[in-house]
């Protein structure tokens, strides 16, 4: 239950400050338990994704400080066929080709530090959740079937499901790795934050690789804003 309440949230069919159903209305739908309901909002609370005020009912969070990730946006999208939920943008896109500077991600892609790849990156913003940064490096073997990976046009459907539709070879995410690292000016600025020189700040990475049977295709990492937090659908 806290699974399609979560998605309803995520995917805009309950906005930010909307009411959600009453118990009688949920127990009516599911046919469940006033003490299932009951856990439910309390991992939605916990998650910041509700809040309750006595006497009057459970609320969408007007303003969260829970972010979505990408792979809970490829999910949204194949859940209901749209790009983006309602009120959401993606701003400041860049797509080129650029060498490879991070060791880690040069690892997870299998390539040799320095090398090209494709580069997509793009703020995803929307009201009541904090922005997003995300950053998909791509190898250049994605090229010869998805050539449109350097086309700066968001795609409508994940590039993942194009590409095995023109090769046959099913592209699979590997396990999500998590971790802080102190935030660059760039990602500061990509994410509207402004915080003084002289003051270090730690941001939520999560990153996420796609491969086929041939290796990996894609690394995509999210970075979160300090103070963000980043809750599992799973």
């Amino acid at each position: 239950m806290a699974a399609h309440y979560r998605a309803e949230i995520q995917d805009g069919k309950l906005a930010p400050g909307e009411r959600l159903p009453s118990h009688r209305q949920v127990i009516e739908k599911f046919q469940t338990s006033p003490s299932t309901i009951n856990r439910a909002w309390h991992i939605l609370k916990t998650e910041g994704f509700i809040r309750t005020e006595p006497g009057k009912g459970t609320y969408v969070t007007e303003q969260s400080d829970v972010a979505a990730t990408g792979v809970a946006r490829l999910r949204r999208i194949e859940r209901t066929g749209q790009p983006y939920a309602p009120g959401e943008m993606a701003t400041k896109r860049w797509v080129g080709m650029r060498s490879v500077a991070d060791p880690k991600i040069a690892e997870l892609l299998n390539v040799e530090l320095h090398d090209e790849v494709v580069i997509r990156r793009r703020v995803h913003r929307r009201p009541g959740m904090p922005p997003t940064l995300d950053t998909s490096y791509i190898h250049t073997r994605a090229l010869g079937d998805v050539p449109e990976v350097l086309d700066s046009k968001p795609f409508d459907q994940p590039w993942h499901k194009i590409y095995t539709e023109r090769t046959g070879r099913e592209v699979v995410r590997g396990a999500e790795r998590r971790t802080a690292r102190l935030v660059s000016n760039d990602e500061l600025k990509a994410l509207g934050v402004d915080l003084p020189q002289e003051v270090a700040a730690a941001v939520l990475v999560v990153v996420n690789v796609f491969h086929d049977e041939e290796g990996p295709l894609e690394a995509w990492e999210d970075v979160y804003p300090p103070g963000a937090w980043q809750a599992d659908e799973e």
